[in-house]
């Protein structure tokens, strides 16, 4: 499960993948019926589940398998998209806890600019936290975009049909 974690208050069960004392989800989100579409960095496709309500970013990519995350026939790579309804603090991080794969995870501004990316742990419960506020976060593969060189300050292209209005 990747988590996201408040600094001083690692005990809100909000949803994504907020860590929450006692809030852990028991079953992984299901992909067959999430909604899903792609994202672009550069020219760099990724097709995505989209986690937009509490309940989907709780659970994240939890006990997801590395078959699960690999890529399409075409190439394409697989992540997953998390929607927040506002921007949020810098003091809001993610963790691995019930994640069995590494992953790498992108911090994104609201305008689609890259803040912080990080390479996570399977099963690491420490926080993962970007250098500024971020609207959305895309999980890949681990070390997936070092080896596509994106990082910092790169753009993600998200079609306003995967954001049901959040923007």
């Amino acid at each position: 499960m990747n988590a996201a974690v408040t600094a001083l208050l690692p005990a809100a069960c909000l949803g994504l993948s907020l860590l929450a004392a006692g809030c852990e989800p028991e079953q992984p989100n299901p992909l067959e019926v999430m909604p899903q579409g792609d994202v672009q960095v550069g020219q760099h496709r990724f097709r995505v589940w989209v986690a937009d309500d509490d309940q989907e970013r709780e659970r994240g990519l939890m006990q997801v398998s590395a078959e699960q995350m690999e890529p399409l026939a075409d190439g394409t790579e697989r992540g997953m998209l998390f929607v927040f309804p506002t921007a949020q603090s810098r003091r809001h991080g993610f963790w691995m806890k019930n994640t069995i794969i590494p992953l790498d995870i992108a911090f994104i501004r609201t305008d689609g600019t890259i803040v912080t990316i990080h390479t996570m742990a399977p099963l690491d419960t420490r926080a993962y936290y970007p250098s500024g506020p971020y609207r959305y976060t895309l999980e890949v593969r681990g070390n997936l975009f070092s080896r596509l060189r994106i990082g910092s300050g790169d753009r993600v292209e998200i079609p306003d049909s995967l954001l049901k209005g959040a923007r």
